[in-house]
This record gives C-alpha cells, sequence and structure tokens, in this order.
C-alpha cells in the first residue's frame, strides 16, 4: 500500500469522524445513557488513542499526549457507565485539540516511515479500528434520535428487476468444497491482503446444497409476521427469544415506564402504528414504512422467530459466505461478491449515504455469483453461527479484537450502511450479542432441508 493512499485514507477517516462530531451541538454531546452506545467525545479520544498505543508507543516507543488519561481513553481500563462522566474527559475544545495533534502526528508517521510490513499493517490496523467507531457515532444518532449524519444523500442506484413484494426467489448454491476466509499471515505484517484474526487461516469447508434467498427480508415480508401476531405467539420463540422478550418488560419496569408501555415488543424497536398505517423513525423524524426496504434494527431472536413463522431458518455464516463470495480452490479468490474491486456507491450501500431506505433488489451490479443482492452493505446479517474462532486461529497484535467475543455472540456478516467501504470485504466476521437492535441489523433466509 503506498503512502498517498494511507494519507488519503487517514485524512478521509479525520474528516468524517470530525463532521460526526461537530456538526452536534454542545448539549446533544452528552448522550443519554444506553448500553450500545458511548458519549461521542469519548468515543473520539479512545479512537486516537489507539494511533498512540500501536503507533507511537510500540513502534516509537514515544510516550502518550497526556499518560493520565491513557486509562480513560482504554475501552478496558474504563467501565461502560463511566465514560459519561464528564467531570473525568476534557469537553470538545480539548478534546478536538488533542484528536488533531495524534492526526497531524500520525501524518507525519507516515511521510516519514519506511513502509515496512509491520509499520503498514499497524497504520491501516489503527485507521481501519477508526472506521468502526465512526460507523458506532452513525448508529448512536439513530439510537438517540439525532439528525441524519452529515453525507446521507439517499442516493439510489440503478434498480433492479426484481420486485420485493412478491415472494422472494432463492439462488440455488451445490453441494461442494469452498473456501472460507483469508490467508492465515493476511494482515499479519502483511501488504497486500489485510485481514483481521478471526477470518484467519483459510480454510475448506464442505457443504450440502442449499437455497438462500437472493435478497434481504423486506418491511413487507416482516409486516405479514406482525401483523399475524408473531410476537406474542410463544411456539414461535426459541427459550432465548422468550427471554429476551421477558427482559424488554423488566428493562421498560427499571426505566419507571407507565403500566400501558409495560408489555413485550409487537413490532421491531423503531416502528409505530399511527392512524392504522405502519411509520419508522429514521434518526429524528418519522416517515411511512418503505415495504420494499429491508427490515432493519431486529435483534437475532426476531430474526429466528420470523424464520420459525415463514418456514425458513437463517443461513450458517459458511454459508453465507459461500453464497456472497462463491470461493474455490484453483480460481481466483474473490474478496467482494462482484470481484476485487472496492465497493462503490453503484454496488454497495455504506459509509452512510443510502441508509438502508432503498428496495432489498437493488444494487444488481453488487450481485454475487450466484445472484443474491446487497451482501455487501446495507445491513449487517444475522447468521445462525456462534462466533467462534477458525481452526489454527492465532491472536493479532491487539489481542482483544475477536477473543472477548467468543462464545456468547453471534456471527453477522457483510457490513452495513453505516459501514465504512474500506473497511469490509466478504470474509470479514462481526460478532454482536444476539439481544442488540441499536446496530444496523438484518437478514436473509434459507429453505428448510
Amino acid at each position: 500500500m503506498h503512502k498517498a493512499e494511507l494519507l488519503a485514507e487517514l485524512e478521509n477517516t479525520r474528516k468524517r469522524t470530525r463532521e460526526l462530531i461537530t456538526s452536534l451541538g454542545e448539549q446533544q454531546l452528552d448522550v443519554p445513557y444506553h448500553p450500545g452506545v458511548n458519549p461521542p467525545l469519548w468515543e473520539m479520544g479512545h479512537a486516537v488513542f489507539f494511533y498512540e498505543v500501536f503507533v507511537f508507543n510500540l513502534l516509537d516507543g514515544d510516550a502518550s499526549f497526556d499518560p493520565s488519561m491513557d486509562d480513560l481513553w482504554d475501552s478496558f481500563h474504563i467501565d461502560h457507565p463511566d465514560r459519561w462522566r464528564r467531570d473525568m474527559f476534557p469537553g470538545l475544545e480539548k478534546t478536538l485539540a488533542y484528536f488533531d495533534h495524534v492526526y497531524e502526528k500520525m501524518a507525519q508517521r507516515i511521510e516519514q516511515a519506511q513502509l515496512s510490513d509491520q509499520e503498514v499493517y499497524l497504520f491501516r490496523y489503527a485507521i481501519y479500528h477508526q472506521n468502526m467507531h465512526i460507523e458506532s457515532l452513525v448508529w448512536c444518532r439513530q439510537t438517540v434520535g439525532y439528525a441524519l449524519p452529515p453525507g446521507a444523500t439517499f442516493e439510489r442506484p440503478a434498480p433492479g428487476e426484481m420486485s420485493a413484494n412478491p415472494k422472494q426467489s432463492d439462488a440455488l448454491v451445490p453441494a461442494g468444497d469452498w473456501l472460507i476466509g483469508m490467508p492465515g499471515d493476511s494482515g499479519h505484517y502483511a501488504t497486500e491482503d489485510f485481514a483481521f484474526d478471526a477470518e484467519k487461516p483459510r480454510h475448506v469447508v464442505s457443504l450440502n446444497e442449499f437455497a438462500i434467498s437472493r435478497c434481504l427480508v423486506s418491511n413487507y415480508e416482516f409486516m405479514g409476521f406482525v401483523e399475524d401476531g408473531g410476537y406474542q405467539r410463544p411456539e414461535l420463540w426459541s427459550f432465548g427469544g422468550q427471554k429476551w422478550l421477558r427482559t424488554e418488560v423488566d428493562m421498560a419496569l427499571a426505566q419507571g415506564l407507565p403500566e400501558p408501555m409495560l408489555q413485550t415488543p409487537k413490532h421491531p424497536v423503531y416502528w409505530r402504528l399511527f392512524e392504522g398505517r405502519w411509520r419508522e423513525r429514521l434518526f429524528d423524524k418519522w416517515q411511512p414504512l418503505n415495504p420494499d426496504a429491508p427490515v432493519s434494527h431486529v435483534t437475532y431472536w426476531e430474526a429466528e422467530a420470523y424464520c420459525h413463522w415463514a418456514g425458513r431458518r437463517l443461513p450458517t455464516e459458511q454459508e453465507w459466505e459461500v453464497a456472497a463470495l462463491g470461493n474455490r480452490s484453483g480460481e481466483e479468490f474473490r474478496k467482494f461478491p462482484w470481484g476485487n474491486e472496492l465497493p462503490d456507491s453503484r454496488r454497495a450501500d455504506m459509509n452512510a449515504s443510502g441508509m438502508a431506505q432503498n428496495p432489498v433488489a437493488d444494487y444488481p451490479d453488487g450481485a454475487s455469483p450466484f445472484g443474491c443482492r446487497q451482501m455487501i452493505g446495507t445491513l449487517w446479517e444475522w447468521t445462525s453461527s456462534q462466533f467462534l474462532p477458525y481452526d489454527g486461529f492465532r491472536i493479532d497484535m491487539y489481542p482483544f479484537m475477536s477473543t472477548l467475543q467468543f462464545g456468547d455472540h453471534k456471527v453477522s456478516r457483510g457490513g452495513s450502511c453505516a459501514t465504512s467501504s474500506s473497511l469490509i470485504r466478504g470474509t470479514y466476521r462481526q460478532a454482536y450479542l444476539p439481544q442488540r437492535n441499536d446496530v444496523y441489523t438484518g437478514f436473509r433466509t434459507c429453505a428448510l432441508s
């Protein structure tokens, strides 16, 4: 990777982060507590602290900008609720000064670098880590009901030929041996391919034939589940799903909500029935529910219950990756459904632009070899798989990138409308707890065998 590319990616990351912070008013920086978000100023300070730890401290032996703040910016040294302690953290002006200082030093460091494999790996690691926090700054706005993020255009690509409302058609994936994941040394001081440790090592899986929907489940389809009383039918919900439904009531009790609101959920978190019509909150505005758009912000448990109702199932993560990439031994390895060109607005809804509002049949230029659409961008897609290491897993430089999530998280794939296009690829594995619905999550289904 050339210096010009690294510097351009660094500057784009800096610009997007700054816009997401400075477009908020002073009072908006004090977001209400929510377990799925962080205060924006802490998010900003934590992300640039990562550059200090993995570039300046590790490579150069330099001290931090303010060593007394190191434990406060480090997510493993400060409890989540304590990040709301404004008395412990600098305000906007000082946090921006820290942010700019680190970025200017980082740009100089790249300019002076010999671009060894280790340097390139650590530079990219820090930049991509910050792009993860760009995504969480976007979903924070949706969670607390702030205005659209800067750059949201809702630009629609050339529409597809399929309608979202009729029953979706399936892609048939033949039985066979398929390649999964990235090479064992990819990202570990590798200059070309980059991957996080959970994506490695590359291996072969043998799968039976399966049929997977070409499109994400749409609002129209999920509406059928809701209006058929899906949330009130215990036989559709697993033990974990029923526990999640009860937990939502317990949370309402803890918040002191009035009696009429103490009931199990009956629809996705941002849906409301108003004068006989469904509406959905998109950031700070309520709008008519778009039936052709994918259902979004649903938990794993809701996706699982829908599948039981529809007589379908969620794909395993191996099935998902094969349907998205279709990689086999002896062929050129595809990192994206369409090949190896980086994602752009013709192929994927990313970079907080379309915000998952386009029909599920859109983005034909981004279709996979089996004709599946929007497998990159739009929404993270739930799979039935637990987040576990691949055989031969080896921890990379940052030991907590994956290891803390192994076992109790579910695997989601593909990235979302809020994900940075520089960060994602078809092998990328994200781990979310099954009760998460603040993230941009949706799903597609498979036919029962």
